[in-house]
């Protein structure tokens, strides 16, 4: 029995001037190493084989109905243009569409593309099992996300710094595609017709209740503006946000050198090309509003009248702190058991976050120990905690079941960067145990589990991995 998918490629339908048609290179021994099946069910994939699965989400078969595709975009990395980027080692099967609405699904270091610049289009392990634990860790914790399908290896080296490194291909599942950049290389090269289809179309698949070029922008800057707060929430650090990275739908988009924070630091950068800090924690809320004013700049080349769309966009552009703020705002005062933080609230907040920050207070174990009502041996001045401790104390008088809240904000687990390195050798030494035991960590992260405490654990001072790679 052959994998049958219920494709149905609405993108593949557009102008060809959006992409380039092409199919998956074949590689030399596709073998399953992580299939989602709850995933696969959602999405209607009837899987087949084990073997059908490898040779399919491998790249060597290609799926009846399916009609591949690398799509073309463009995109500021780290503030700087990038006329053309696009697909360079990914390649769009197609879409399907359940209940729930409409899915990509992408196989991710399938090969080279017309847009590879001189690459390979290859993945090698590391970072498809990064990416495979960290996104469905995301989808676990209610964040939008990019989701996990499957992870086959090739029997092929992919040669990168280290040397020769196991190559894998990701299969990726998204609400699509579309990035800010997607819409700025049209924008850019003037080709107006082909934006305004890009436009309707992204209205007609994400916001169907937006009015237009400027409903669009007001409902990404709104869906970007929750996801940034969401992430802060987790201690979550994305590393790339380039606008090539940031998609329209509000998911959760390439995880590249992402990482969680272990010891709170509004500076923290994990990327290893990230010389200036440009992406740090501390940081996101910013730049999601810079990559926000490039998609706005790319929209208001719709209008004749480019004095008023200015306009427009900029009122939009320049409420989104005050979006972010709100979002913010709302997500830690409930891991403070605050089920409708108030302003007033803040400064409770922002206390306790500089008392982490002067200690080196580990985030999310800190977080979690006051959910459990155990304090928080985590902080290192214990005499300005009671102080703090007492003022949160009272304020909870005032709500009616805050640990229920807290537990549900505040994760137990989280995969730690020093634990996915540590999966990741073992992976490659043909080990896939500690990668299956985070992802079973990861069905209920929320939940003490004594048999995943270990992975509940700050790294010690030896094991504190410092820098993350790209992988590309």
């Amino acid at each position: 029995m052959s994998v049958s998918i219920p494709f149905d490629n609405s993108y593949a339908r557009l102008d060809p001037a959006f992409y380039s048609s092409l199919a998956p290179t074949p590689v030399t021994r596709p073998d399953l190493l992580a299939w989602n099946a709850g995933l696969a069910q959602e999405l209607g994939i009837d899987p087949g084989t084990e073997t059908d699965r490898a040779s399919v989400f491998g790249g060597n078969t290609v799926p009846a109905d399916a009609s591949p595709i690398a799509q073309l975009y463009a995109g500021h990395q780290f503030g700087n243009w990038n006329p053309q980027l696009g697909d360079g080692r990914a390649i769009l099967l197609g879409e399907v569409q359940t209940p729930t609405g409409r899915f990509d699904i992408q196989l991710k270091g399938s090969g080279p593309t017309p847009y590879s610049r001189m690459g390979d289009g290859r993945a090698w392990l590391g970072p498809v099992l990064r990416e495979y634990v960290v996104s469905e860790a995301m989808h676990a914790f209610g964040v939008p996300t990019t989701r996990a399908l499957a992870a086959v290896t090739t029997g092929d080296s992919v040669f990168r710094e280290q040397g020769a490194l196991p190559g894998a291909v990701l299969t990726r599942v998204a609400s699509s595609h579309l990035r800010v950049g997607t819409f700025q290389i049209f924008a850019a090269r003037g080709q107006i017709d082909l934006l305004r289809d890009l436009t309707d179309y992204a209205i007609a698949r994400h916001f169907p209740d937006a009015d237009g070029p400027m409903g669009l922008l007001k409902a990404v800057v709104h869906a970007q503006a929750q996801l940034v707060a969401h992430w802060m929430s987790f201690g979550f650090i994305h590393g790339v946000m380039n606008t090539d990275n940031c998609t329209i739908s509000g998911e959760t988009i390439d995880y590249g050198p992402c990482a969680f924070m272990d010891a709170y630091d509004e500076a923290r950068v994990f990327s290893s090309i990230d010389q200036t800090g440009r992406y740090a924690y501390g940081n996101q809320p910013r730049i999601i509003v810079w990559n926000m004013a490039q998609f706005a700049t790319s929209l208001i080349q719709l209008f004749d009248d480019k004095d008023t769309a200015i306009a427009q966009a900029t009122d939009i552009v320049h409420g989104m702190p005050a979006v972010i703020q709100d979002a913010w705002l709302s997500r830690f005062g409930r891991k403070i058991g605050l089920v409708d933080a108030k302003p007033e609230d803040q400064a409770l907040i922002e206390d306790l976050l500089a008392m982490m920050q002067a200690g080196q207070s580990d985030f999310t174990n800190t977080f979690r120990s006051l959910s459990s009502g155990n304090g928080a041996a985590e902080i290192l001045d214990q005499t300005a905690f009671k102080a703090w401790s007492d003022r949160w104390q009272e304020r909870l008088k005032r709500e009616t079941a805050a640990q229920d809240i807290m537990r549900a904000a505040n994760p137990a687990v989280i995969p730690r960067n020093h634990r996915i390195e540590q999966m990741i050798e073992t992976a490659v030494a043909g080990d896939m145990s500690l990668f299956e035991r985070m992802m079973q960590a990861m069905t209920s992260p929320f939940e003490d589990n004594a048999e995943f405490a270990d992975l509940g654990r700050a790294p010690q001072s030896n094991e504190i991995v410092p820098a993350t790679f790209c992988g590309t």
